[in-house]
């Protein structure tokens, strides 16, 4: 695998980081996942956009312009062995010569870009449905910044793990967040349902297309805050990610989320959703 480190493509094997940088050290960096469908980035403009906007939140000027970051994105695309890919951003503000919290006085970012292949769920989870577990959302207050300080995420996750479970859905104060690492939809009356976009959570892409597609197809939809009680009592429950699409969640905690099997509307879109990659993604 060929991955670009701070100016040079070099094989995976030989890209090595000094042991004082500050996001080996302190998770002090950020980072973004670009789906690839036949070669070509989706979305990659506002994938860019979400990067801008996580390095202003941690105060880190960015290393490159769009044009740079585009012709990078398509020299690692075109090393790849397969035409669908996962495109990994990191930066970090870099080494520094003593451990200290405070910013170093010259920074000089590390910059990691990589592919891999993209996987999507396979059919028997779609068709059958995954488990979930909850948790309370103990991760900090900005989980809109996509940085690579994911301790609590990874913590979240594993709970789901040790369940036996995909997911681990996150309430905070009462209301429905996101999951460990996804956004979370719901249904009910036929309604689509969305928490908003806040510091709370960070709005995926995909999120933003689903509910694209959801306007376009005349589907009900509303992004407002969802109370936990709201969500327990949903007729369907979804997970929805770059790689993981849209997944129907049948079982929470242990308790089947409406009939316990993928609901009518999650089979809509879907569908939809599937159009939308074969005629758009893989079509720019």
């Amino acid at each position: 695998m060929t991955v670009y480190l701070n100016g040079e493509f070099l094989p995976l094997e030989q890209a090595r980081v000094p042991a004082m940088d500050r996001g080996f050290l302190f998770g002090d960096g950020v980072y973004e996942v670009i789906p690839v469908y036949s070669r070509r980035p989706f979305r990659l403009a506002e994938h860019l956009r979400r990067l801008q906007a996580s390095l202003d939140g941690i105060r880190l000027a960015n290393p490159h312009g769009d044009a740079e970051w585009s012709a990078l994105i398509d020299r690692i695309v075109a090393e790849g062995e397969t035409d669908d890919q996962s495109v990994y951003i990191q930066v970090t503000r870099g080494p520094m010569a003593v451990r200290n919290h405070a910013f170093p006085k010259k920074i000089t970012p590390t910059v990691f870009i990589m592919g891999e292949p993209l996987v999507t769920p396979p059919a028997e989870q779609r068709e059958r449905g995954i488990a979930a577990v909850s948790a309370a959302d103990f991760r900090w207050l900005r989980c809109d910044l996509k940085v690579t300080s994911l301790l609590a995420n990874c913590l979240l996750r594993q709970m789901a793990i040790d369940a036996g479970c995909v997911e681990t859905v996150l309430f905070r104060d009462g209301y429905l967040s996101e999951g460990s690492a996804s956004n979370i939809f719901m249904v009910k009356d036929g309604l689509l349902l969305a928490p908003p976009k806040n510091h709370l959570m960070l709005a995926g892409i995909t999120y933003d297309v689903v509910l694209e597609i959801a306007a376009a197809h005349g589907l009900p939809h509303e992004v407002r805050d969802i109370r936990e009680e709201e969500a327990r009592a949903a007729e369907e429950l979804w997970m929805t990610s770059s790689t993981k699409e849209v997944l129907p969640i049948v079982t929470l905690d242990g308790k089947p989320v409406g009939t316990g099997k993928p609901g009518p509307v999650f089979a809509q879109m879907y569908g939809w959703y599937q159009d939308f990659k074969q005629h758009v993604m893989r079509h720019g």
